[in-house]
């Protein structure tokens, strides 16, 4: 659970230093509720691989349930914009659902792909904004047909 908290704190911070409306508090919470939704339906004594096996059902029933759980709270930091025509939000709500099921490997005792998970969503959210403004101006000038060696 304590490396839930981590994984939720981690990836919160990268929000709320964006000033979004879910940050570390709410990812962090959610990171643990999912670790925790995982681990109360596998037994203490049954922690072994085959003892796993036995409870697998029970514990996709509960993925299930997080995964579709959890989109009530995504769709509540996204804001849709009309006059703009803009929607707010998506990323945060992205962050919220990757989180969960961070949270999720994370209380299956599945520590690597819980860890390799939340360095690729860090580095998702580190660099995402700036690849999109590069590949932006890179893409706007190939698709208006001119070249900057063109212009004036």
């Amino acid at each position: 659970m304590s490396l839930a908290v981590a994984a939720g704190l981690i990836l919160g911070a990268n929000r709320w230093l964006h000033h979004k409306s879910a940050g570390v508090k709410t990812h962090a919470l959610v990171a643990l509720g999912a670790a925790l939704a995982t681990l109360v339906v596998i037994p203490l004594d049954t922690l072994s691989t085959e003892g796993l096996r036995l409870y697998a059902d029970a514990v996709s029933r509960v993925v299930q349930g997080l995964i579709t759980g959890i989109g009530f709270l995504g769709a509540g930091v996204i804001i849709h914009n009309a006059r703009g025509k803009r929607i707010k939000g998506l990323t945060t709500a992205a962050s919220i659902w990757v989180t969960t099921l961070i949270g999720a490997a994370l209380g299956m005792g599945h520590l690597l792909i819980g860890c390799v998970a939340v360095f690729f969503a860090g580095v998702v959210l580190l660099t995402g904004s700036a690849i999109e403004h590069w590949l932006g101006r890179h893409l706007s000038n190939a698709s208006d047909g001119s070249n900057e060696e063109d212009r004036p």
